[in-house]
């Protein structure tokens, strides 16, 4: 039987792309059809994808960490392909990339109207945003950049909780969530574009985890805002060291000297949370760091942060992190017990 050609992926490569997906990607979509095939003794497969590092030019240059990168193409003999994939980028959370790269933007819609699937792995979707291509679109990315597109990309409908997410039905705009996603991505693209069985071999292979659980397990609740308010900048020091206590909001309000009403709509403002989700998100933090490394039941957890009602905690816990307070523990605790026997 004649092997099919190889379907064309070009994967963007530029100075701020990540290394470690951009060759991950190319590694595991060169091995479909061939790899697990030789490991089993299956004999000689076929080669299902191709993948071409594109970039602006064809000049060989260092991507992020100083890796060297020699493109195989150019935007300009770039031109069909059947996939294109955005990596990881190396930005800062308040980069939304509006004043670079104006020509890979506009190949980006040309090669979407005709006719290519594009994918995105974690900051990679915020090219994908500039570039106006999800426009009105649902979209993830790193959760780290929740605040960046609700600032700079307002029309895209920001999903911070799912690991893949389909920006339009046809699913020729995929964006996937944090740093390793592009596990998940990989996962998908090959049991989407070659088969469901390829994608299980590949999967098998890498020891690549589909991270069914989302994203919400691993973000952070808190994330301090770059904001001029004094009054609100009071407010945040003063609940970070007192979020645990009964009337934790308040006695912000008391320390600040303002009227409530006042201060808790600058709060809205200025850090994009009410008083009361800001002193939830502190006490979740502080929930997962005993879960993390602690061995007393949930009740102990939930009287440590601030709640005596421990059915009230478990409900919070899980509606802020996916997980219920002892599923987070097994998934994290290991990691904790890790670290600490490797500093030992």
């Amino acid at each position: 039987m004649e092997q099919p050609e190889p379907i064309e992926a070009f994967i963007i490569a530029l100075p701020e792309t990540a290394g470690s997906a951009l060759y991950g990607i190319v590694d595991v979509l060169s091995a479909t059809g061939t790899l697990w095939q030789e490991l089993v003794g299956e004999g000689a497969g076929g080669t299902l994808i191709r993948p071409r590092i594109v970039s602006l030019n064809r000049k060989p240059f260092c991507c992020g960490n100083a890796i060297p990168v020699s493109p195989d193409l150019d935007l300009a003999t770039a031109a069909t392909a059947e996939l294109i994939i955005l990596p990881e980028l190396w930005l800062a959370p308040t980069d939304d990339l509006s004043d670079r790269y104006r020509e890979l933007k506009e190949w980006l819609v040309q090669r979407y109207h005709d006719g290519s699937t594009i994918y995105s792995a974690c900051s990679g979707s915020v090219l994908l945003a500039a570039s106006g291509l999800l426009e009105g679109r649902e979209a993830t990315s790193h959760w780290g950049y929740e605040d960046l597109f609700r600032r700079s990309f307002p029309r895209v409908r920001f999903k911070p909780d799912p690991n893949l997410v389909f920006a339009d039905p046809s699913g020729r705009i995929v964006t996937a969530g944090g740093a390793t996603s592009w596990h998940d991505l990989a996962i998908h693209i090959i049991s989407r574009h070659c088969s469901p069985g390829e994608a299980m071999r590949i999967a098998k292979v890498y020891l690549l985890k589909w991270h069914c659980e989302g994203q919400l397990p691993y973000a952070s609740l808190m994330r301090r805002q770059p904001h001029a308010d004094s009054a609100v900048r009071r407010a945040e020091d003063w609940l970070a060291r007192h979020f645990r206590e009964a009337n934790a909001v308040s006695g912000a309000v008391a320390a600040c000297g303002i009227p409530e009403r006042s201060l808790k709509r600058r709060f809205k403002t200025a850090t994009g949370a009410t008083l009361m989700r800001y002193v939830q998100n502190l006490r979740i933090e502080d929930a997962k760091r005993l879960l993390e490394t602690e061995r007393g039941p949930s009740e102990d957890v939930a009287s440590a942060v601030g709640y005596e009602n421990a059915a009230f905690f478990r409900r919070l816990f899980k509606r802020c992190t996916g997980l219920t307070p002892g599923q987070y523990r097994q998934m994290f605790q290991p990691v904790a017990h890790a670290a600490n026997a490797a500093a030992d």
